[in-house]
């Protein structure tokens, strides 16, 4: 014997509301998901700028190039981030080098603080 159409239409409405349900919970699943994966994304890319480097040109013709840690707000307009091993080239392609005071990039790199260097323009 079939079922009434009455009962056969609940029984519908109910089925749809139950995969309604099942379906705001994988939305909300998805969208935490999504919030995880970017946070995470987020947490790589500050972990990666702080294991790397930027070297600065110096401004003036005399001056040397600065080293600044990836994540040093004064070298944001550098885009590329260095490795260590391109920092050892850097360094010896320019021995001179200086290094950033303010973002203390030796702490980074494994090294002792290098000593301040007198002020440039033979300043008194």
């Amino acid at each position: 014997m079939e079922m009434p159409i009455a009962d056969r239409l609940v029984k519908q409405e109910t089925l749809r509301a139950w995969l309604q349900w099942q379906l705001d919970q994988t939305e909300r699943t998805i969208r935490d998901l999504r919030a995880q994966q970017e946070e995470e994304q987020r947490r790589q890319e500050v972990a990666r700028r702080e294991l790397s480097w930027k070297v600065l040109p110096s401004r003036a013709a005399e001056g040397h190039p600065t080293l600044h840690r990836g994540n040093c707000p004064d070298a944001k307009r550098m885009p590329s981030l260095l490795t260590k091993e391109e920092v050892v080239i850097a360094f010896e392609e320019f021995p001179e080098m200086e290094m950033h005071q303010t973002c203390a990039p030796w702490g980074s790199l494994g090294i002792d603080k290098p000593p301040v260097r007198p002020a440039r323009g033979g300043g008194v």
